[in-house]
Parts: C-alpha cells; sequence; structure tokens
C-alpha cells in the first residue's frame, strides 16, 4: 500500500521498505532477510576468486535495497556454479546457493535466461532431455549392467508442451 503525506507526496522510504520486505518474505525459505553482511559468503565462492562479475554478497545486497529487476535482468545470477561452498559457511545458515537458483527461476519466468540456457530450455521441449539417447547409449548402458532407458521421452515433451 501506497503511503502518501498529507501534502499528497509519496514517502520513498516507505514504499521501498514495503517492496523490500515483501520480496524478503516471498524469498523467506533461503533465510535472506537474517543476512548481517559478513562477507563469508563472498570469500568462500571460487568463481569470486577469479573474477569480480559475481559476488554473493552484492546480489544479497541489491535484493535488500529492493533491486530485483536489476538482479534478475543482468548476468551475475547466472555466474552461480551452484557449489555450496557459501552456503555451507556462511554463520548465519542462510541458503544462498538456493536463494540463488531461486533467482535464476524468477528470471526465466520473466523472460531474462541468457541464450544459452534459452537454447538448453528448447532442447527438453523437443526431446525431453538435453541430449538425445539413441539404441548406441542403451548397448553401452546394458555392457555397464545398467537398466534400458526410453529413447523417446513424450511425457516430457507432453508436460512442456
Amino acid at each position: 500500500m501506497m503511503n502518501t503525506g498529507s501534502a499528497g507526496k509519496i514517502n520513498l522510504e516507505s514504499i521501498e521498505r514495503e517492496r523490500v520486505q515483501e520480496l524478503l518474505e516471498r524469498l523467506g525459505p533461503h533465510k535472506v532477510a537474517s543476512c548481517f553482511m559478513c562477507r563469508t559468503c563472498s570469500a568462500s565462492c571460487p568463481v569470486t576468486m577469479v573474477g569480480s562479475r559475481f559476488n554473493p554478497l552484492k546480489i544479497i545486497r541489491m535484493v535488500h535495497y529492493g533491486l530485483l529487476e536489476e538482479v534478475l535482468s543482468g548476468e551475475s545470477v547466472w555466474l552461480c556454479t551452484s557449489c555450496y561452498s557459501c552456503q555451507e559457511r556462511c554463520p548465519q545458515g542462510i541458503h544462498i546457493t538456493d536463494f540463488m537458483t531461486a533467482l535464476k527461476n524468477m528470471a526465466v519466468k520473466q523472460g531474462h535466461a541468457p541464450a544459452g540456457i534459452r537454447a538448453q530450455m528448447d532442447i527438453v521441449k523437443q526431446a525431453g532431455r538435453i541430449y538425445p539417447l539413441d539404441d548406441f547409449d542403451n548397448k553401452k548402458r546394458a555392457k555397464a549392467g545398467l537398466p534400458e532407458l526410453p529413447t523417446s521421452c513424450d511425457v516430457i515433451k507432453e508436460l512442456l508442451g
């Protein structure tokens, strides 16, 4: 709800707090609201060690400041490798990797997926898998003592329709 003063002025501070609070509640299972900005996540991240384009703390701060659109439309969230180093070391027990996955899912729903991710999604929709299986694959599986897999994934194609 918009908070306006007696002269009809919009109280931006109140609106931002409400927006951030709503966002943090929506992302609640990941406990991001309890982050106290200690930087353990960034110090633990192997991606951050080799470049400055990805920084888990920066993404968390941007979300805290209500900059969700910038996060979702940017590239940095896609650089998370889901190694769980940050999540394992977080002193607050924040589910940082799961939070990054949730942000990626939100980005996809809003049409912000990178071209490579969109291409993989298209392949899965068409073939039911990221890569097709054929008789050769099943022969290799049989030699290894593994059960045969169906070469057609019509169920997946139907679900993703």
